[in-house]
């Protein structure tokens, strides 16, 4: 139950202003986790008013797996990127943004128990732990941060992501059951992911981001790490049924490198290929990527028609050369899309 009352500003008035005569924009839907999450709303922000985050929530590893564990919650952390990625442009939504993002550490010699815990994950768990509700108590962090959209879990409970690694020993194939993002993610290292599922496998999405996903005019899926970030959200059926029944367009945001440590050995073709397993039936209007990461064009232009869309090239990486988006880059690309009939 609720302990507060009165109206909530989820968006303050300074926040509201994204440009001298500017109109709200398009109704945006973006899903992903962690720092790939960060960069499209980073760039997204910058090109609507109309902004909705939807989050992974299978972490289990650092301070969000322990705040999982011990309490019982959704794991805050991927939460709490989205909220300080879409936090006011003022000094009072800077200085909240460096607040939630803050980590202790004890001082040397001493183990401490707030050691590597995010303040922001303990902010946004007291007010889980007020309120009894994760969507509000998400609205009520992201008033105090300003935050330029709401943000939403994708699931009403916490996620196990589970896998099978497959990799050579001495000539054999091993097949390795893991299960959990943190231990997936580093057992990728060593093989082929295949066979990735969620547990509880109907768990029930949050019925604000399925009703978000259909009035949307724009669903943008990606960038982040492939197995963990980008195709849960195709995993849950109730949210894959949402984003393949949504009259809104869809976009699949490609990475900046194909081969992380979760897709070693991938091309960009690959990456389509794993959506299109596991999710068939979704197809895609837009696969915006990075000419850098793509070997052959006509072939990853095939490969997208046969998702059923087009690729749009665009250089939206840093200039210095590093896989990572640039903010004002994958704005403008975004814009560019958004405004074709």
């Amino acid at each position: 139950m609720a302990l507060f009352s009165g109206p909530l500003p989820l968006i303050p008035p300074a926040a509201r202003q994204t440009g001298e005569g500017q109109g709200p924009g398009p109704t945006v839907v973006a899903l992903g986790g962690g720092h790939g999450l960060s960069a499209s709303l980073s760039a997204l922000r910058l090109l609507t008013q109309e902004l909705t985050a939807v989050v992974t929530v299978a972490d289990d590893g650092g301070s969000s797996g322990r705040l999982r564990h011990e309490l019982g919650v959704l794991p805050p952390g991927d939460l709490r990127m989205a909220l300080a990625a879409l936090c006011d442009d003022t000094d009072w939504g800077r200085t909240w943004r460096d607040v939630m993002q803050h980590r202790f550490t004890s001082r040397p010699g001493v183990e401490g128990s707030l050691d590597h815990h995010a303040m922001g994950n303990l902010l946004i768990v007291t007010l889980w732990e007020l309120l009894g509700d994760p969507v509000a108590g998400l609205q009520w962090a992201g008033a105090l941060l300003g935050a330029r959209g709401r943000v939403l879990p994708m699931a009403s409970v916490p996620l196990t992501i589970e896998g099978d690694v497959l990799s050579e020993v001495d000539g054999a194939l091993r097949v390795t059951n893991v299960s959990g993002q943190a231990k997936l993610a580093v057992a990728a290292e060593t093989g082929n992911v295949s066979n990735v599922r969620l547990l509880p496998a109907s768990a029930p999405a949050c019925q604000d981001a399925l009703e978000a996903i259909e009035l949307a005019d724009w669903v943008v899926l990606g960038p982040g790490s492939w197995y963990t970030s980008v195709l849960p959200h195709l995993l849950l059926p109730e949210l894959r049924d949402a984003l393949c029944r949504t009259s809104a367009r869809r976009c699949l945001t490609m990475n900046l490198s194909n081969d992380t440590k979760e897709t070693q050995g991938m091309s960009a073709i690959d990456h389509l290929t794993v959506i299109s397993r596991y999710a068939p039936e979704f197809t895609v209007d837009v696969v915006l990527v990075d000419p850098a990461v793509v070997a052959d064009r006509a072939a990853f232009e095939r490969a997208v028609a046969g998702m059923g869309g087009r690729a749009v090239f665009g250089t939206v990486g840093v200039s210095t050369g590093k896989p990572v988006h640039d903010p004002l880059r994958l704005a403008t690309s975004y814009n560019d899309m958004f405004g074709e009939n």
